[in-house]
């Protein structure tokens, strides 16, 4: 090799490990928040220990401290259906006792924390600082009691609405598929409101939220919902995982006109990191394997194989194969930061992976020890440490220092 070329090789590796090493300086030095983590309800409650290294699941602690995680929101999450015979408040009330248990498990490495005092205390600990997101308006039973039990119990955000509408709001996927009016085919506690946003008890809701010092979280709610929240909420307010909806039209992220509205609230939009809120190419292809192209191929695995096991996994892996080429990168995840930092700056948007909820996510995101990926691709679109710190965590723990009492 010529030497000038070879001084050229030497000089590229000394710089990129000078940027790796200030990437990394940066990155251990900030607060990182996580607004949104599934491992509670698709794994500890059915006794997984993520206190140690847990392979099968997206999440532990070990990768946890690999990935410079501080701040951790679990979701509390049951879908319609109620995990047992006594409802989703029950479900809700098994998986906080699960999550008191883990931390009881692992006290070198992780605290829960109720108020804002309590995470800077379990930050200057070192310590992974728990904190319950409860994820779905149905988990209160339509009861206002239950709400305010569940605050009592740590609840430090609810998301208004999952994919099912409650009565009294009405959720992203039922306003774009227009239903929102009449009843449902689930329980009738589930029943879609008669219109769209929130009616007079969920107002209610959302400044009973302000009072309990739980922080109003967007995500998943419809766009009248949405706006109604923001209208009715005094204090900023989350989305706990959600992306932008120019770079990717699904119904889980949110406009242009939301983005302004939330900035003007002071809120704080965190990024989710699934491959099908991120990228639009994966999302058309998701949707081509969906449809009749795609059934097509199912239709005829399962009668040439006639067997529904093999066929079933023949079908996995052929999704596979068809949609693994089409992860986004790291660079197109932070394409949703940047974009919403152009447009209102710097102070309204945050991270919210919804790991161990998603089936799909970025190269190189495959579990949480990849959180410092976002910081060296922030600081390679030269992003100071300043920005950097407020998108990773800041922001975050502004809204919540405004709603927790």
């Amino acid at each position: 090799m010529p030497k000038p070329v070879l001084l050229a090789a030497v000089l590229l590796l000394y710089s990129n490990s000078i940027f790796a090493q200030n990437a990394e300086k940066i990155h251990r030095k900030a607060i990182v928040i996580d607004g949104h983590n599934d491992v509670l309800c698709s794994w500890v409650i059915d006794g997984a220990d993520i206190g140690k290294s847990f392979p099968k699941a997206q999440t532990d602690v070990p990768r946890w401290r690999k990935g410079g995680l501080d701040v951790q929101f679990f979701s509390v999450y049951t879908g319609p259906e109620s995990r047992n015979k006594l409802g989703v408040y029950q479900d809700a009330i098994d998986q906080i006792d699960s999550l008191e248990s883990l931390v009881r498990r692992n006290p070198n490495d992780m605290v829960l924390a109720t108020n804002y005092r309590q995470v800077k205390k379990g930050i200057r600990q070192n310590k992974i600082v728990g904190l319950i997101g409860v994820e779905g308006g149905h988990m209160i039973e339509n009861d206002l009691g239950k709400l305010q039990q569940l605050g009592g119990r740590g609840m430090r955000y609810l998301t208004l609405t999952w994919n099912n509408s409650t009565p009294w709001a009405s959720s992203a996927q039922d306003e774009t598929e227009g239903r929102y009016s009449g009843v449902s085919k689930r329980d009738t506690m589930y029943n879609n409101p008669v219109k769209k946003g929130l009616n007079e008890k969920g107002v209610e809701i959302v400044q009973l939220l302000n009072k309990m010092g739980v922080l109003v979280d967007l995500s998943h709610v419809g766009e009248q919902t949405f706006y109604d929240a923001i209208n009715a909420s005094g204090k900023p307010v989350i989305l706990s995982h959600s992306s932008v909806w120019n770079i990717c039209p699904v119904f889980r992220n949110v406009k242009d006109e939301q983005i302004k509205a939330l900035a003007k609230n002071n809120g704080v939009i965190c990024i989710n990191f699934f491959s099908g809120f991120v990228s639009k190419k994966f999302v058309d292809e998701q949707e081509r394997l969906n449809g009749s192209s795609g059934r097509k191929t199912r239709d005829s695995l399962f009668q040439v194989m006639n067997d529904s096991v093999k066929a079933t996994e023949a079908w996995r892996n052929y999704r596979k194969e068809k949609l693994d080429p089409l992860r986004p990168t790291v660079a197109e995840l932070v394409d949703h930061i940047d974009y919403i930092v152009k447009m209102v700056g710097d102070r309204y948007v945050g991270i919210g992976s919804d790991y161990d909820g998603v089936s799909s996510l970025p190269v190189g995101m495959e579990d949480v020890s990849g959180y410092p990926k976002i910081t060296e691709e922030l600081l390679r679109r030269g992003y100071s440490k300043k920005s950097i710190k407020r998108i990773l965590g800041g922001n975050v723990m502004r809204v919540m220092k405004a709603n927790f009492l």
